[in-house]
């Protein structure tokens, strides 16, 4: 299967990322993640990220794409993956739909995390005083929901448009959250149970988009 999981800042999509990878027996990708790895390694797509993380400007679609791209052609992403933190611009929505239509492969479904913005406020004020984060305050939360609002919202549509989105409650236990979407998933095709564990599995190989449906 493959899918990519999307969601506010707060909305807990690294923890809905980890779990749902690892019951489907896919790689949960992170942009973030490979951002840290490329840099650690001093790869040239590494080099050239820290020159803009560095300055805390953002970095390079074509950065970006090199590093999804390369991380999708490994073993183990080829029978199926979770992208967390990407696409995250319209052009790196056409660039992923360009590199899977040359893989012969396409999206099964986009998950969109849905979390109450006082709620996440709530989590992150949280967060921000455990981990003695100072620049967690409510202005700087809210703005940055507020760009995350304006930036993903053309991909929601384009998504949505193309019948891939699946948006599911994301607020209570993450356990609740995890339940919630793979009932979604299930109810779309993507899912069957599996009656050995009582868990959802994967459906069939090479699912075809379903129809936006709601949790």
């Amino acid at each position: 299967m493959r899918l990519i999981l999307m969601g506010p800042p707060g909305a807990g999509k690294g923890t809905q990322a980890r779990v749902i990878a690892a019951e489907l027996g896919i790689p949960a990708i992170s942009t973030g993640d490979l951002f840290r790895a490329h840099v650690a390694k001093q790869t040239p797509l590494g080099i050239e990220a820290e020159r803009f993380m560095s300055l805390g400007e953002y970095v390079p679609d074509s950065v970006t794409n090199a590093m999804v791209r390369d991380r999708l052609d490994e073993g183990d992403a080829r029978g199926g993956f979770l992208l967390d933190g990407y696409p995250r611009t319209l052009a790196q929505v056409e660039e992923l739909d360009v590199l899977m239509t040359a893989r012969g492969i396409a999206l099964d479904a986009v998950i969109l995390l849905i979390v109450d913005g006082d709620e996440i406020v709530e989590r992150l004020l949280r967060r921000g005083a455990t981990e003695g984060r100072t620049d967690d305050n409510e202005r700087v939360i809210r703005r940055r929901l507020d760009v995350y609002a304006e930036e993903t919202e053309p991909l929601l549509l384009n998504y949505s448009r193309r019948g891939l989105l699946t948006e599911v409650f994301g607020a209570g236990p993450p356990t609740e959250v995890t339940s919630r979407t793979f009932a979604a998933l299930q109810r779309s095709g993507l899912m069957v149970p599996n009656p050995s564990r009582g868990q959802p599995r994967s459906g069939f190989e090479g699912a075809q988009p379903s129809s936006r449906s709601t949790t």
